[in-house]
């Protein structure tokens, strides 16, 4: 008996458009509804991945019926384009010429242009089993939404990179296989597509490595093989326009980094070194230059942390209750924004992740509540009058969860159930 042909759970032969740049209204938006792909990955082969015969173009009726009836399409994608981004799912099941328009990267940009495209948080979470499972949140309509299994390869990967591409396009890169070890292997989900994507592999095989985005270019450096030297110096960067890796300057030393951010144009890590001594370094672009680095920024810099603004974020307490800026003017980390409501000091109630989320500072805790911070609003405040700057979205029942957290310490049974990974936010 025949056996059904599974297809695979990662689409390399979808194709992703480039309308990008340029839209401001809809007219003439009629020749972008798609019929046909254009494609940005010509190196990928589509052989491995049969595709059913499809009906010659020149055979099928000239006539569309509209997408809208009574309207003319470009009048119907100025209505579409203004659904609220959580009813896009719905939208895509109403027929085949909604499926493409929203499909395509037209759709999305036209969004984007006008101003009224939304971010959602997307958390990756490890469980108990070491199973990786992945959540998105929208802070509109403040509930999680579903989405599409994390494929099969990083279902249980270690050290493995998440980095976001042109807003919209999560990158999930490197790790380590706990049967293969090591990876080069590289997808990327399309918040446009709510599909996975394969793209090129890395120029070497990595873990724990470190990883940031400058002007839409993926840089990963140092981390560890399964080779004889296993930390390693080398370096690379993925263009997505010319969608292929390329080798960049070596670090200064080998280095497994636990933490990196990029301020002023500029990628500062902090790892561990050869000899598992602490050291930091500072890697700028324009001059594709290392060099070590060491002042009042790294001496109180702590993870997790983040950039917004042209200043600099990070957490003081455990819980992320409390904000620490960095002065550059001082070298220091001397300002703070204080909420004045600390949660605890249990796993559950860590905070995990600092990502910036439409202008605001957006705290992610490993029992998945979230606070944001105005800090737009902090230059002219004081620290006791920063609490109405915080604003919780998630987990409203943080009381209720601070109790429940203290009798599971005083019974024993404080295990973490899960905890987050990598946290980003993408935007459609």
């Amino acid at each position: 008996m025949d056996r059904m042909v599974q297809p695979p759970l990662v689409d390399t032969t979808a194709c992703l458009c480039r309308v990008d740049a340029g839209l401001k209204t809809v007219a003439g938006a009629k020749k972008y509804v798609p019929r046909t792909k254009l494609c940005l990955q010509p190196s990928i082969k589509p052989s491995i991945h049969p595709t059913r015969n499809k009906a010659a173009r020149s055979n099928r009726s000239c006539y569309q019926s509209p997408l809208l009836p009574g309207l003319p399409d470009d009048l119907a994608i100025a209505c579409l384009v203004r659904v609220p981004r959580v009813e896009h799912r719905k939208l895509r099941v109403v027929c085949k010429r909604w499926y493409r328009l929203l499909s395509g990267n037209f759709f999305y940009s036209l969004r984007k242009s006008l101003g009224i495209a939304e971010e959602w948080i997307y958390i990756i979470k490890r469980d108990r089993e070491g199973k990786i499972s992945w959540h998105a949140f929208d802070p509109v309509y403040q509930l999680w939404q579903p989405l599409p299994p994390v494929p099969k390869e990083y279902s249980e990967a270690l050290g493995f990179g998440c980095a976001v591409l042109s807003g919209c396009h999560l990158y999930l890169f490197g790790g380590k296989d706990l049967l293969k070890g090591s990876m080069r292997r590289v997808i990327f989900y399309s918040a446009r597509t709510n599909k996975w994507h394969r793209a090129p592999d890395m120029l070497r095989r990595r873990h724990f490595f470190g990883s940031c985005v400058i002007k839409n270019r993926l840089y990963v450096a140092g981390g560890e093989n399964e080779g004889v030297h296993r930390s390693l110096r080398s370096a690379e960067v993925y263009d997505p326009n010319k969608n292929r890796w390329s080798f960049i300057s070596d670090m200064s030393t080998a280095m497994v980094p636990f933490i990196g951010v990029v301020y002023e144009d500029k990628w500062f890590l902090k790892g561990l070194g050869p000899h598992r001594q602490v050291m930091s370094e500072i890697y700028q672009p324009e001059t594709d230059s290392w060099y070590p680095f060491y002042n009042g920024m790294v001496a109180g810099w702590r993870n997790p942390c983040a950039s917004l603004n042209g200043q600099l974020y990070a957490l003081d307490c455990k819980d992320g209750c409390k904000l620490r800026v960095y002065d550059e003017v001082g070298d220091s980390w001397s300002k703070h924004i204080d909420s004045k409501i600390h949660l605890g000091n249990s796993r559950a109630l860590e905070a995990a992740a600092l990502v910036p989320l439409n202008g605001k500072l957006c705290i992610i805790r490993n029992n998945m509540s979230i606070s944001l911070v105005d800090v737009s609003k902090s230059n002219d405040l004081k620290g006791s009058t920063a609490q109405h700057l915080w604003e919780t979205i998630a987990g409203k029942g943080q009381f209720k969860t601070l109790v429940t957290n203290l009798w599971s310490s005083l019974a024993g049974r404080n295990r973490l159930k899960s905890h987050i990974v990598h946290c980003q936010v993408l935007q459609a």
